[in-house]
């Protein structure tokens, strides 16, 4: 009896708590997804690679794991605790039936773990599909072709990591309700949804001065990160608290502030105060405003973590890609920086091991590198010197216009340390060719790239010709494929962690902002039904519940956005330092994570409150 009432439960809430079972499905969707990322083509890749890279990234991810799991135990024990409110009516029937304590607290654990077992079922398969979409994602940052890695895979491993992390979790939130209806008196259930919130005017006078200290705290926050910066904010402790405090108290005081100014506002406005339903919708939403502006500063604070970590690693993740380019000009460079002993002739190493630099190679150049003197080139800030028709030809194979400038001259440090892959690590003179002659020769860097698709065979013969020649001479060989490896994988670490932490907090803010909205929405059905009976039409109430939805989750990211623009403009100061930023792209991107989350829940709770209106 109690397996098939709670499978009857189970299907009448699908409609009602839809939202609570698409919260549960898109946390285990997103803990297994970064839980499989072992089998993840690009991870797969770097390991082969012996890229030590991979056990920063897996241990990194365990350890937020944690943390995740701890924000999402808190996030569904909290919706439990919402719907248990929302049921204590019917609960109390139950026990009006002759159904004892224990028994309802069975019917509830039967009813959780159904729940928990769709939400796991289908959150896993859901997975699978986000983890293979996540790997094409990674697998797009190889510049070589490595479509073989990408694969529909299911990983035992993170399935039982998941399964167990969820179902303990399941298992406090049946223990807890359990324990929550023991205690509960029978009047109390019966009577539960009739309990009002008690609506306390507050001064005007009060609303502005908090208004106005709220706006001076979030000012001198905003202050303390713009002029000392992010990473000094952070660094120092005593710039830190202060900037975290501050910003805290004023969202506080501004969402505690907003009841008495806007309800002031509004009935300054006769027409706009008594059109429509505006009435109830206002006093209902002021109502939930005093009690619950913790919540609504806790949803604007995940919200800005939200937006902040995941535009960020956006955004540090295309300059990673720019700062690769800098780097890595050619396939490979060889440097023999004993060439003032010996130089060498690399072609004819080559071509004696049988390698043929004439059909696997498109390109290839020898570059001597000469000790600067300032008695010859008037110019004693630099260690090297180097031929303008030397720099010509690897400007032109970069797609670089040839060098106009007056001769002879210092190179800027980073154009003159991208003329060979891995970076030449010394000042430059560019002298003319006639020049070279009274210099002496420091160093030799031999350039190029391959031809043909199979890169990385040719790489491997390459470098197996050069490694003997470090015997007697100081051969240093960097390469595209090398630094694209190193590179790709702390893009990967911060696009992995940007993402898990950022759509963690997303989902935990958007699910607390529907559920207590359900919650209110179910609260006020009885209210609604009076509505009717007055005389409103249908389509007012269900506007007046499609309004009270739209205030509780707009004004968060209002004031989270405004939070966001200023730690975003200190944040991109610090990826700006290490090379350049795309902030627009990574903006827009996120935006369109937002919107899609977020207003994905918020339509679905619309949807869900304007039906509950509607059958009142």
């Amino acid at each position: 009896m109690f397996s098939k009432l709670a499978v009857r439960n189970v299907r009448r809430s699908f409609r009602d708590y839809g939202v609570y079972l698409l919260t549960l499905t898109f946390g285990v969707c997103l803990f297994y997804t970064f839980n499989s990322l072992e089998g993840q083509g690009a991870l797969v890749y770097l390991a082969r690679s012996k890229n030590p890279i991979v056990d920063a990234i897996t241990t990194l991810m365990d350890v937020f794991s944690v943390f995740v799991a701890v924000v999402l135990a808190c996030l569904i024990l909290y919706a439990n605790r919402f719907l248990l409110r929302r049921r204590k009516r019917e609960l109390g029937t139950y026990l009006l039936l002759g159904l004892s304590q224990g028994q309802v607290s069975r019917l509830l654990f039967l009813e959780t773990g159904l729940i928990g077992l769709i939400s796991l079922v289908t959150g896993l398969i859901l997975g699978v599909l986000a983890s293979f979409g996540l790997s094409a994602l990674t697998l797009s940052m190889f510049e070589m072709d490595v479509s073989t890695l990408l694969a529909l895979n299911f990983s035992p491993k993170a399935a039982g990591k998941t399964a167990l992390c969820f179902g303990v979790i399941f298992l406090l939130a049946m223990a807890l309700s359990g324990v929550q209806i023991s205690r509960s008196k029978l009047i109390d259930l019966i009577h539960g949804e009739r309990k009002n919130e008690i609506l306390k005017p507050r001064p005007l006078g009060v609303a502005v001065f908090q208004f106005v200290l709220g706006l001076v705290c979030l000012l001198a926050a905003y202050a303390i990160l713009l002029i000392f910066g992010m990473a000094l904010a952070v660094a120092v402790p005593f710039l830190c608290f202060p900037m975290l405090g501050l910003g805290t108290l004023g969202t506080l005081l501004i969402f505690r502030s907003l009841s008495g100014f806007v309800m002031k506002f509004v009935q300054g406005h006769p027409g706009l105060y008594f059109k429509n339903l505006n009435v109830f919708t206002l006093r209902q939403w002021i109502s939930k405003v005093h009690t619950t502006y913790l919540a609504q500063t806790v949803v604007c604070i995940l919200l800005l973590l939200a937006i902040g970590i995941t535009a960020s690693s956006l955004g540090l993740n295309s300059t990673l890609s720019a700062m690769t380019d800098g780097q890595a000009p050619f396939d490979i460079s060889v440097q023999n920086q004993s060439g003032d002993v010996e130089t060498v002739d690399f072609d004819a190493v080559l071509r004696a091991g049988g390698f043929a630099p004439d059909r696997e190679l498109a390109w290839s150049r020898d570059v001597l590198y000469y000790y600067n003197k300032t008695e010859v080139t008037g110019i004693g800030d630099a260690s090297g010197a180097v031929k303008v028709s030397d720099l010509d030809a690897l400007l032109e194979r970069q797609g670089k216009s040839a060098y106009a400038g007056p001769l002879p001259a210092l190179l800027d440090f980073r154009q003159a340390d991208g003329l060979a892959t891995g970076g030449l690590g010394i000042n430059c003179v560019v002298i003319p060719d006639e020049m070279a002659g009274q210099l002496e020769v420091r160093r030799q860097v031999w350039s190029a790239d391959y031809a043909g698709e199979n890169r990385e065979e040719t790489e491997q013969r390459l470098l197996q010709l050069v490694a003997p020649l470090r015997e007697k001479l100081a051969i240093r060989a960097e390469t595209r494929l090398s630094i694209y490896g190193d590179t790709v994988g702390n893009k990967i670490l911060a696009l992995f962690l940007g993402l898990y932490l950022g759509f963690t907090f997303l989902l935990a803010a958007t699910a607390v902002l529907a559920l207590q909205q359900l919650s209110q929405a179910a609260d006020n059905t009885g209210r609604y039904a009076v509505l009717r009976r007055l005389g409103a039409e249908e389509k007012q109430v269900v506007r007046s519940a499609t309004q009270q939805v739209a205030l509780a989750f707009l004004l968060p990211l209002a004031l989270a956005l405004v939070h966001s623009a200023v730690g975003m403009k200190a944040a991109n100061d610090i990826i700006f330092s290490v090379g350049k930023v795309d902030s627009t792209a990574s903006s827009l991107i996120t935006a369109g994570v937002i919107l899609a989350v977020y207003g994905g829940y918020f339509l679905a709770t619309s949807l869900a409150c304007g039906r509950m209106a509607k059958n009142a």
